[in-house]
């Protein structure tokens, strides 16, 4: 009876060594992955914000109507927007790699002409209104203003005359993409990331520092938020 007691506490005593021995390795183990086209192995997959969106909500049909109206305007403005972003990302990664300025100055140029050919017929075709937006989202998408990307494209003069034909439609090439401090520009901004959300639009992040989330908090009806 000793025997098989002392056998039973040895077998005992082997297996808690054994056990403590093998809890370090006793862990889930971790995964990497690998994107396609990427060799880079990663720990974790990086996923857009994904933002839940409430019920609109307005003071009255005259507000509605406004919105829906800038909400059309938008989003038929806002491919040429993202465009105009990529091909001035384009440029400059060109031209970086070009050493000397007279080559820099006519590859700008040949650039310059390519995009107004580019978007000189349709842009023709848009409202006073449609363009002031679409001034407001190139701004939102490069950083710079139009003017100011006419001024290191071309020449100071040549974006004072630009301004200057603008105003006679009343629109500012000047004009920037505000979100924190214009209405309008939160109404834009909501618009965008509702379209995006439902795949009616291609994303494009902003270059501009403001977090939607907080823009929503900021301009919700006050109703809204004594809930």
């Amino acid at each position: 009876m000793l025997r098989k007691f002392s056998l039973i506490c040895l077998l005992g005593a082997s297996f808690l060594l054994n056990a403590q021995e093998e809890e370090p390795n006793d862990t889930i183990p971790e995964y990497y992955v690998r994107m396609e086209g990427d060799s880079v192995l990663l720990s974790s997959i990086p996923l857009d914000d994904v933002y839940i969106f409430g019920k609109l909500e307005f003071a009255d049909k005259k507000e509605k109507l406004r919105y829906y109206i800038l909400r059309r305007k938008t989003l038929k403005v806002y491919p040429y927007a993202k465009l105009a972003a990529e091909r001035l990302v384009e440029l400059n990664d060109s031209i970086a790699q070009i050493k000397k300025k007279r080559h820099q100055k006519r590859y700008t140029k040949k650039v310059q002409k390519y995009i107004e050919g580019e978007f000189s017929d349709e842009l023709k075709k848009l409202t006073r209104t449609e363009g002031q937006i679409l001034i407001k989202l190139i701004h939102r998408q490069t950083g710079s203003t139009a003017f100011n990307l006419i001024k290191e494209l071309r020449s100071g003069w040549r974006a004072f005359w630009y301004n200057t034909t603008a105003k006679a439609f009343k629109i500012s090439l000047k004009q920037e993409f505000l979100p924190t401090q214009v209405h309008e520009d939160y109404l834009i901004e909501d618009i965008l990331q509702r379209a995006f959300a439902a795949n009616q639009l291609r994303r494009q992040k902003s270059v501009l520092d403001y977090d939607y989330t907080s823009l929503t908090n900021k301009w919700k009806p006050t109703k809204a938020r004594n809930r």
